[in-house]
């Protein structure tokens, strides 16, 4: 039977260097727990088998390395690499295989017509303060596939904190998640130092580019002052000359003072629910 050239691997590997992979790898594990009989009888699996997984003597079932996978919280991938390698990504913690396939690359990416890249305008109410609003702007970039979120906190909130109003301090970022009917925007400053998670569903509108939700902000319960408010998005419309321009326009505003189509999304007035 002909078989293609392309079907065929060019350069197989050898069982016996899987097998030397696999028990370093086994070994590196096992060696911050006292006991290996213990710790045979916490993974159900025979000792003198699992003797022969450390030797490299032996591969285990696919269902025998399923159980040791999920024990150590590591992948298949302790077959084929060094496992000091593997972690190295677990310091990514949305990818780290405790959460990989809740909020890692298994969910699905938003996509262009859910979220297009470029400049955004947002309104919300201040959090701190009931009779001002805040206007600002943020830009929505693909990495891999993914779109993520980069914008500046305004001068003047990050000056009434007592914080540096420099672009370094200023500057947050975020990743956006799909969500059943809309998306998520989860963001923060530099060192996460604070957080907010943003909720946002698409509105009807001329251009098809308004969103309405709500941000909330990590902080803990006060008399006064807000954790959860409207939040309203605009896709800006006319490319980077536009964009600077209502950059520029960016800050706090009194409720008359908010952009049209924003005003009237944001109710002003209305209870939150």
């Amino acid at each position: 039977m002909f078989v293609s050239k392309s079907r065929v691997p060019q350069n197989p590997i050898d069982p016996v260097q899987l097998r030397s992979v696999f028990g370093d790898n086994l070994k590196k594990l096992t060696a911050r727990y006292p006991s290996v009989a213990s710790l045979c009888r916490e993974l159900g699996i025979n000792r003198t088998q699992f003797n022969r997984y450390l030797a490299a003597e032996s591969f285990p079932r696919p269902d025998v390395l399923h159980k040791i996978c999920t024990f150590f919280e590591v992948d298949a991938r302790i077959l084929l690499e060094p496992v000091d390698k593997a972690s190295e990504e677990h310091d990514d913690l949305f990818h780290h295989p405790a959460v990989r396939n809740f909020l890692g690359k298994t969910t699905n990416p938003v996509s262009l017509d859910e979220l297009p890249s470029g400049f955004y305008r947002f309104s919300r109410p201040s959090f701190v303060d009931d009779n001002r609003f805040v206007v600002g702007t943020f830009y929505v970039f693909r990495i891999d596939g993914r779109a993520f979120v980069r914008g500046f906190e305004l001068p003047e909130a990050m000056n009434d904190q007592g914080l540096s109003i420099s672009s370094y301090n200023r500057e947050f970022r975020g990743i956006t998640l799909k969500q059943e009917q809309g998306l998520v925007i989860l963001a923060a400053r530099r060192g996460a130092t604070t957080c907010s998670f943003s909720y946002l569903a698409r509105v009807p509108s001329f251009h098809n580019n308004f969103w309405e939700g709500y941000a909330t902000r990590t902080v803990t319960e006060s008399i006064t002052g807000q954790r959860v408010v409207r939040f309203v998005v605009e896709h800006i419309q006319g490319g980077w000359r536009e964009a600077r321009k209502i950059t520029r326009t960016a800050g706090f505003c009194r409720a008359e003072e908010l952009p049209g189509y924003h005003a009237r999304l944001m109710r002003a007035g209305h209870p939150f629910r």
